[in-house]
This record gives C-alpha cells, structure tokens and sequence, in this order.
C-alpha cells in the first residue's frame, strides 16, 4: 500500500509541474481511455444513465447523512442546492408533460431530498451555514442559461414553452455546481462528507457525458438527427461535456487525497 501511495504521489508531482496545455492534453486523453474502456465494458450504454443516477443518489444520501449526524451545514452551498431544485422541477415539469418515463420518478425523488436539503439549511441549521462564503451570484448563471434557452432549444413536436424549458434545464444542470465550487474556493478546506457528495456529482456528471457520447457513436451520428436540427444536438453534448470538465479538477484532488490517507481535503489556490 506504501508502495501504491509512493507511486500515486510521483505521478501527481509530475502532473502538477506540468504548464497548462500539457494538464489539459492528459486530461483529454485520460477522458478518452475512460471512455474506450467503458464502451468495451458496459454493453447497454443505456446502462451508464442508470448508473448516473445512482451515483447521484449515493452522493445526495451522503451529504443527508451529513446534516443528519454531525447537525452542520458547514461548508455546503445553499446557491448550488437551490439552483439543483429549480433545474429539476423544471426538467419534472417537462417529463411529466414530454415524455413520462421512470426518470421522472428519480427526478421527482431527487427534487424532494434537495429541497430537504434547502430546508435544513435555511431553517434548522442556519447558524452553521456559511453565508459569506456563498457569494456567486445566481443571476450570473440563470440569466444567461434563459436567454440561450430561448434562441437554442428542441426542434421536436411539442410546445415552444416547454421546448425552451428543457433546454433552459439542461444548460443549468451544466453549471448549478458552480456555486458550490466557488463556497470550497473560499474555504480551501472541505470536510469529508461534502468532499464525497462532491465527487459523486463529479462522477455523476461523467457517466452521464459517456452515455450521451457513445449513444452517439453507436448510433453513427443518427442520435444526433433524432435530437433535432440546428445547434440544439451540438448544445446538448457540450452541456454534458462541460459539466464533467468543470469537475475535474477538484476530482484529481480527491482521489489524490484519498490515496494519500487524508481525511480532510485542502485544495491548493487556484483550484476550482
């Protein structure tokens, strides 16, 4: 296990002195292995959505557990929870009047855990809540993501209204993390359980992308056609692929963490 630990510590010293180009270029290449690997292993790619919403409710239990047992909101983003909650009723809203499938239960399940999660955090554990922390302005994600939503939607059948509901949902779900990003910004320093629900998003978001990227090249580009015309198909690939991106940094310092023995995570300046 020393060994391991020696071996993980080389490799990130290496990582780390690298210029920027050359991080982003292993983090390219890093994302395609992962990729390759997954579409060798995982024969229903459907599968990997699955597994995306699981993840995402291990990570959602996690930060429940947190506040149920140690009583503290310390640390956690009520922005990005709220943000979190308006993307999911919106995208609940269209599910139920769209299409109607099991996620909109999942959907439905995960939009009342986090609006828990916002009660507890405005009421019953406020005084732990670190306000001044949680300074990113909404508006600097919402507004834009409306207006975007409105020139690039769906092309399909149904109602303009909705069309840009959905549209206006997945470019928030793309960045509702921000907010909590910017909270571990300010603080260095994220306790272990919000750390976990963190990750979990992380990986939560990478499934996701690796399902929508290989639905793609299974279907040879035809998904995309079936998503409708215009730039709304591309929109929808960069929203996921964003999403995971925006992740990866504070995810390199996890694993790093983990495999380091250290409990606390204390991200270096700069990070996210």
């Amino acid at each position: 296990m020393r060994g391991e630990r020696n071996t993980i510590h080389v490799i990130s010293s290496w990582v780390r002195r690298q210029p920027p180009k050359v991080k982003a270029f292993l983090a390219v290449v890093s994302g395609m292995a992962a990729l390759v690997l997954l579409r060798f292993i995982v024969h229903d790619h459907d599968n990997l959505f699955v597994a995306a919403e699981a993840v995402h409710s291990i990570g959602i239990s996690l930060l429940i557990y947190k506040l149920m047992k140690e009583k503290t909101c310390a640390g956690l983003s009520l922005k990005s929870q709220e943000l979190t909650a308006m993307f999911l009723a919106v995208r609940l809203y269209c599910s139920f009047v769209m299409e109607y499938d099991i996620h909109t239960l999942l959907d439905l399940a995960t939009l009342a855990t986090t609006l828990w999660v916002i009660y507890m955090i405005s009421f019953n554990l406020k005084s732990s809540y670190m306000e001044e922390k949680d300074n990113f302005a909404i508006y600097y994600v919402v507004i834009p993501c409306a207006v975007l939503a409105l020139f690039i939607h769906p092309s399909t059948s149904h109602h303009l209204l909705n069309r840009i509901f959905w549209a206006f949902c997945v470019y928030l779900e793309a960045v509702s993390v921000l907010p909590q990003l910017r909270v571990m910004q300010n603080t260095q320093i994220v306790e272990p359980f919000t750390a976990h629900y963190v990750f979990a998003l992380g990986v939560a978001r990478f499934l996701s992308c690796a399902h929508w990227v290989l639905q793609v090249l299974d279907s040879r580009g035809h998904l995309l056609v079936a998503l409708g015309y215009g730039l709304w198909p591309s929109m929808v690939l960069i929203s996921e692929i964003v999403q995971t991106f925006i992740l990866a940094d504070f995810c390199y310092y996890y694993v790093k963490s983990v495999f380091g023995g250290q409990l606390v995570l204390r991200l270096p300046s700069g990070v996210v």
